[in-house]
């Protein structure tokens, strides 16, 4: 990469991005407020719901999860709200979080743990569809994609 290309990812980092549209600020701070919610849920009313969905691969105690996870969902929801103008990153680790707890929702439906009424194997595989989604919206909530750094963009 060229001395040109990293000064321009970098500037396309740091630099506020123009606004997106009251739509798609408006979905983002919708989520934001869902991701703080669905966090503090994990540190009080649903700590068990969510221990269902903790895989039996990850070498943690499942309650340590999902107290790690409530966390890390009310700093992303914060930051979805608050930071419009470093929309872009947030975007992206927000997009990476969904991706990163997909096989919690895997391992609920494969195991048939039930949690949040999702208590057959079709509520469970129904819900696995819902993740894409979460994922683009974050996406496109933010522009995280369209307005991603892009290595080697020229100016």
């Amino acid at each position: 990469m060229t001395r040109v290309a990293k000064r321009g990812l970098l500037q396309q980092l740091v630099e506020p991005k123009p606004p997106t549209s009251k739509l798609r600020s408006g979905v983002r701070i919708a989520l934001g407020v869902m991701l703080a919610f669905a966090g503090t849920t994990h540190l009080t009313v649903a700590r068990e719901e969510f221990q269902a969905q903790v895989p039996e691969f990850v070498p943690l105690d499942a309650d340590v999860v999902v107290v790690a996870s409530g966390i890390v969902e009310i700093t992303l929801g914060a930051a979805l709200i608050l930071l419009a103008k470093r929309r872009v990153p947030v975007g992206l680790v927000v997009a990476l979080f969904f991706i990163a707890i997909f096989p919690g929702n895997i391992a609920q439906w494969v195991h048939a743990r039930d949690g949040f009424g999702l208590d057959t194997d079709s509520k469970r595989f129904i819900r696995l569809f819902f993740q894409p989604v979460l994922v683009a919206a974050a996406l496109w909530s933010t522009a995280a994609w369209r307005d991603r750094p892009r290595l080697g963009a020229r100016r």
